[in-house]
């Protein structure tokens, strides 16, 4: 199940967030290759973020997946999710950064 969780300094009071949560939703799915009810989106407003030393719209997010990741999902997902905040939050993309964690890179399996 991937879960993305996105903060932002952005208040989301009055903002129509449903339809942040459908297009980021859809996006992780088509991209990352796993059904839509599968996916979470936690959204987070109105939080203390410095970037660029100013505090100027910016968001941070983390993406967990389980399986899916590879570097040009990365690059989409990155690309994809910072242009749907850009549109809908009105944060350039160029203050979005995506933390991308694939939880079955790096594990051995082994059978008992």
């Amino acid at each position: 199940m991937p879960c993305l969780y996105i903060s932002t300094n952005v208040s989301l009071d009055g903002v129509d967030t449903n339809p942040i949560f459908s297009e980021v939703t859809k996006a992780i799915s088509n991209i990352i290759g796993k059904p839509e009810n599968y996916v979470m989106v936690i959204l987070k407003g109105s939080l203390e973020i410095s970037f660029e030393g100013n505090k100027e719209p910016a968001a941070y997010g983390e993406i967990v997946s389980m399986g899916g990741i590879n570097s040009e999902v990365k690059k989409k997902l990155i690309a994809t999710i910072g242009t749907i905040l850009q549109s809908k939050l009105c944060i350039p993309r160029t203050r979005f950064f995506l933390k991308v964690y694939d939880t079955t890179a790096g594990r051995n399996y082994s059978k008992i």
